[in-house]
């Protein structure tokens, strides 16, 4: 299996982000809160992932999703964007993170008559450690 590298995790992101913009969610329907929206889509994005690489996986000590590669992954709406991305420390506000984002943002539709919804993943951006 091939590892999981900076360059290919982009690559799939596009990739994901066109293809879940497509897909109906009826685990997503009626749910207004950020966080469970951005948890679905952290977690689907790793099992995609999964299918395909290896890496390490994070985990909340380490607080990044892809230690491995130094990558976080951030999810947020269009409408009302927000980050659950507080600095650790004084050096991490002035030296930046240490690490990179690949940050999804979202637009959520609900579609009442067939109780799904569906995240038009707008834009997907990589932020280099340098820019954070």
């Amino acid at each position: 299996m091939t590892t999981l590298t900076v360059e290919i995790l982009c690559s799939e992101a596009a990739i994901f982000s066109a293809a879940e913009s497509q897909h109906p969610e009826p685990l997503l329907y009626g749910i207004t809160d950020g966080k469970a929206v951005g948890t679905y889509l952290e977690q689907k994005f790793r099992l995609y992932l999964k299918q395909k690489y290896e890496f390490i996986d994070g985990n909340s000590a380490s607080g990044i999703d892809f230690p491995g590669i130094l990558v976080d992954v951030k999810v947020t709406s269009i409408r009302q964007p927000q980050s659950s991305c507080p600095f650790k420390s004084a050096r991490q506000k002035i030296f930046g993170l240490g690490y990179s984002l690949i940050i999804f943002v979202y637009e959520k539709t609900d579609n009442s008559t067939i109780r799904t919804a569906t995240l038009n993943i707008l834009h997907t951006i990589y932020v280099s450690a340098e820019r954070t």
